[in-house]
């Protein structure tokens, strides 16, 4: 009687290597050697073998199922759980982790793939060939290196418009160390950013950030003087040095924040039902300590360049905008097309042409320091010009549009070469 036995590549090597210890022509130390296996297992192998030769080889649990096997009940609710509406767009990592924290249920990220790709809910992505970039080594100690960006996105989905999330990452161990929603990328959001940042974490010694225009002026000067922004000239205040980066890339690490952010925060923002960009804020720093425990690395150095701010410096005047005015012989200063009068009980003389440091705060409101005394102000109305003359008395006077024989219709006019004369 013959019979088909059905053997995978794995057996038939077995098969092959027991043939030779059979014959004489290697010892069963070198076959359990070649098959990575122990001495021990070999010649339980080899007994089964003797026994029952090529059907010995085969494994007893082939047809059957798993002991791994999720449960029925286990496997169906975890299939309900993924086909919910509230998790569209989840990749399986980020649903793995809300199947356990929300649910209970621990399984591995492979297998809620698996399920999320049976039900037609998810694709696996294709790797596109990317282009060649020579990583560049990460920073030692914390704080040395720290990478600025923003990113404009729908955070809140249909919920609100699109904002702009100001991130802060360590280049040593790709921590965010401070992070806000704003309606812009400007200099005041960033400044506000860095009081946070300075407050709570300390000075770090140095940014790391793209060539937007709040950080570099990328005009030339009219005397090839290369000029500084106003966040620059905050920074310096600080001994904080800025590094603007030539392309995306340079500055992966944030980029990467970015990402992250773009695929997991929108979707925890979504869960926990956060409709305003004031309870998107509110959340953020539970969001960046997850966030950090997940993602965070370990710098290869212990020590912290972080150093402490000093208590005694104005975060406050050091994160407005700086500029320089000359005083009139009239007491007058002009900034930001506004007059302002210098009130002062000294004479005149002793501050006319005087140059004074102006300064003006995210809510516009401007003030003048000369030797680091502050100036008082008072703000010059504008007189409004006159309204224009009317040629009626009438206000409201709308002219009529001439008749339609009037001879102004036809003036100038030709007909076969000669003028056309009104009968009018």
């Amino acid at each position: 009687m013959e019979w088909t036995i059905q053997m995978s590549e794995k057996e038939l090597e077995r098969k092959e290597e027991l043939d030779k210890v059979e014959g004489g022509r290697i010892t069963q130390k070198e076959a359990a050697e070649k098959l990575g296996i122990s001495e021990r297992q070999f010649r339980r192998i080899l007994r089964r073998y003797r026994k029952e030769r090529a059907a010995g080889i085969v494994s007893l649990r082939r047809g059957r199922p798993s002991n791994r096997r999720l449960p029925e009940e286990v496997d169906e609710k975890i299939r309900r759980w993924i086909r919910q509406p509230r998790f569209a767009g989840f990749g399986p990592t980020l649903m793995q982790e809300k199947l356990e924290e929300m649910a209970g249920i621990g399984v591995s990220k492979e297998t809620v793939r698996k399920r999320m790709l049976s039900e037609g809910i998810y694709q696996a992505k294709v790797k596109k060939p990317k282009a060649v970039h020579p990583p560049r080594e990460r920073r030692q100690r914390r704080g040395e290196l720290v990478q600025m960006d923003g990113s404009y996105h729908a955070w809140l989905e249909e919920r609100g418009p699109k904002a702009c999330l100001l991130l802060f990452v360590d280049d040593a161990t790709s921590q965010i160390l401070a992070g806000k929603f704003a309606e812009t990328e400007s200099y005041f959001n960033y400044g506000a950013l860095c009081k946070q940042y300075f407050h709570e974490v300390g000075i770090p010694v140095a940014f790391y950030s793209d060539r937007f225009t709040v950080f570099k002026v990328n005009r030339g000067g009219a005397l090839g003087k290369e000029s500084i922004t106003q966040f620059q000239r905050a920074l310096e205040e600080f001994g904080i040095d800025l590094i603007c980066a030539n392309s995306p890339q340079a500055k992966g690490r944030v980029e990467r924040a970015n990402e992250t952010c773009q695929d997991r925060l929108i979707k925890e923002l979504r869960l926990r039902e956060i409709n305003t960009y004031a309870e998107a804020n509110a959340y953020l720093p539970e969001f960046i300590q997850d966030y950090n425990r997940k993602f965070a690395v370990e710098p290869l150095s212990s020590q912290d360049d972080h150093l402490p701010l000093d208590p005694n410096l104005d975060l406050d005047f050091i994160f407005s905008i700086h500029d320089y005015r000359t005083i009139t012989k009239d007491m007058l200063i002009h900034y930001d097309c506004k007059t302002y009068q210098v009130i002062t009980k000294r004479h005149p003389m002793y501050l006319a042409k005087q140059q004074v440091l102006i300064t003006m705060d995210e809510l516009g409101k401007v003030s003048a320091w000369l030797n680091g005394i502050p100036l008082e102000l008072k703000e010059l109305e504008k007189y409004k010009k006159s309204a224009q003359v009317m040629a009626r008395k009438e206000a409201a006077y709308v002219p009529v549009p001439p008749a339609v024989d009037h001879p102004w219709r036809t003036y100038g006019k030709k007909l076969n070469g000669q003028p056309v004369v009104s009968n009018h």
